[in-house]
């Protein structure tokens, strides 16, 4: 039977706040990791193998060139290559690493003594490329075999292992038994490449459930201890509406090829700024790099373009520039559970006025973005250890795989191309009309290592102040206007409210389930208030203009 996780939606005032100190700050780094992953081949390409292996080499003359440390992954069938071995060894300064990426490939399979079921050595299908596909016993005689080669080839195991996607199962047998300190998975996305990753903790870091390696764990005893870096560099304003409406995102990322965003230095100058400038708590991150099917002449514009940023950064200290080891080795030192982090994002590239801040926690995930004519809760998802993969012990069948959270509010999932949802801020009048309220003008403050205050006002002068918390989110108003009436209103599309997973609605709790996953969003004091018809789905009223929605699972009422 399900645990019953709850989401609770009380009534605080909020406390005093403190600006975070100049020391505090020294140790909140900006990290980037560039990271290559390497193939052997590329049924994709005419002469692929010779275009993938140049690829490489011009990746390793450019690290040199800038003395920058980096970590080369590579795929199986490319690290029993000999000819990437003497590369390696030959041309790879010490500084940087060499660890694993793990798809797999037919070389990989037969090696452990497993059928292939693939049309071609590598193939890109999620059930035969990704460890989800085969059983936990198969998954880890692919460890084994992999391990032991690789040692054969460098005298030691490798320390980094990513991929898309490593599955929970398969990670915690690298960390048990060889030690892994490091791993890294692909940035949200919802059917991009055959695979959904949706509602994680938003870039930065976290260390996964053993339950589910895209969920972070809440606890010591319930996590791998292995920090799980999310890669690419999603464009942290407008990677999450890409495709919105649809069942697939396209990519706004640090990547070399994408000429609209890593290969445009414009979107690179602006991405940089909001990882490098922004209020972060923790760290802020990103993956530099690209994986060699794209060939050098795909790349090599844009990481031209990208390391000399990068490099500026670095010189400057602004940025850590260090391997995926080294990030994986410092987390470690650092947190013993997940920490909190932010990535605040208030200036935009496309000169719309949009504004974007991004909290994350172990217990769970919320994005607050500002449009010209508009604000609300873009997202909420909650974290719970409990919520085991279906592919945890069972293999995954088919080109789509989807790893989920659990959601609150889900403006992706539950918007179409002409209307968007969101949890907004609604004014109501003595006669029952009510208003959108529109905040403009954030002001971003780090307040303690785990806490993130945002206010921001609407044209009338209300101020609405906004403080994120490790378990709970407190949102109150200082009202200038006499009477002045507001609350928390979602609002869905008719055609997506089948989507929703609020199953029950009394008068202090929702009851709600999300693939089989039984959770509860409770109010404490105050009302959450059922809309009886499609002008809303609820309202969360507030008491004396606060509130606070705790993100904490598994808190009682």
């Amino acid at each position: 039977m399900k645990c019953v996780k709850s989401v609770i939606f009380c009534f605080l005032i909020l406390s005093c706040v403190s600006c975070k100190s100049a020391e505090e700050k020294e140790r909140s780094p900006r990290i980037i990791n560039i990271v290559n992953f390497i193939r052997k081949t590329d049924y994709r390409l005419e002469n692929a193998d010779s275009l993938l292996f140049e690829a490489v080499e011009k990746q390793i003359e450019l690290v040199n060139k800038y003395d920058f440390p980096a970590t080369f992954l590579f795929q199986y069938d490319a690290l029993i290559d000999p000819e990437y071995q003497k590369l390696m060894k030959s041309k790879l300064d010490p500084k940087c690493e060499i660890g694993a990426w793990w798809e797999i490939t037919r070389p990989h399979v037969e090696a452990a003594g497993i059928e292939w079921r693939g049309e071609h050595p590598w193939v890109s299908t999620a059930n035969i490329a990704f460890t989800t596909g085969y059983t936990p016993e198969e998954r880890e005689k692919l460890v084994d075999v992999y391990m032991a080669e690789f040692k054969e080839i460098y005298g030691y195991y490798p320390r980094s292992v990513a991929s898309w996607y490593i599955d929970s199962h398969t990670l915690a047998y690298m960390y048990d038994k060889y030690g892994v300190v490091a791993s890294a998975n692909c940035k949200d996305q919802v059917g991009t490449d055959g695979y959904t990753l949706w509602g994680g903790y938003w870039n930065q870091a976290y260390y996964p459930s053993r339950k589910n390696a895209y969920m972070p764990a809440q606890s010591e005893q319930g996590q791998i201890p292995v920090p799980v870096f999310r890669m690419l560099g999603s464009d942290p304003m407008y990677q999450y509406d890409n495709g919105v409406g649809s069942d697939r995102q396209g990519v706004i990322s640090l990547e070399p090829v994408y000429h609209d965003s890593g290969k445009n230095r414009k979107w690179v100058e602006y991405f940089f700024q909001s990882i490098v400038d922004g209020p972060s708590l923790a760290f802020n991150y990103a993956q530099a790099g690209q994986e060699n099917s794209f060939t050098w002449n795909g790349m090599g514009e844009g990481l031209k373009m990208q390391f000399p940023i990068i490099d500026s950064l670095r010189r400057t200290g602004k940025i850590r520039l260090e391997t995926l080891e080294a990030s994986g080795k410092w987390f470690k030192e650092q947190f013993t559970t997940t920490p909190a982090t932010a990535v605040t994002t208030l200036f935009d590239v496309r000169n719309k006025g949009n504004k974007s801040v991004w909290y994350n926690s172990r217990y769970y995930r919320a994005n607050l973005f500002w449009e010209k004519d508009g604000f609300c809760f873009r997202d909420i998802h909650l974290f719970d250890e409990d919520f085991e993969s279906e592919y945890l012990h069972t293999p995954g069948t088919g080109g789509q795989f989807y790893y989920y959270t659990l959601p609150v509010i889900d403006r992706f999932h539950w918007s179409t191309r002409d209307e968007l949802t969101g949890l907004r801020i609604v004014e109501s009048d003595n006669n029952g009309k009510k208003r959108n309220v529109v905040l403009a003008d954030p002001v971003v403050t780090e307040t303690s290592k785990t806490t993130l205050k945002v206010e921001s006002k609407d044209q009338n002068g209300n101020n609405f102040i906004i403080v994120f918390y490790e378990d709970k989110i407190d949102i109150s108003c200082k009202p200038k206007e006499k009477g002045f009436n507001w609350m928390l209103e979602l609002k869905v599309p008719q055609e997506r409210t089948d989507r929703l997973p609020f199953k029950k609605f009394d008068q202090f709790s929702i009851s709600s389930e999300f693939r089989g996953f039984n959770y509860e969003i409770l109010c404490e004091k105050g009302d959450i208030v059922k809309g009886e018809n499609i002008d809303f789905v609820f309202r969360i009223v507030p008491v004396n203009n606060k509130l606070v929605i705790n993100g904490k699972v598994g808190a009682g009422k």
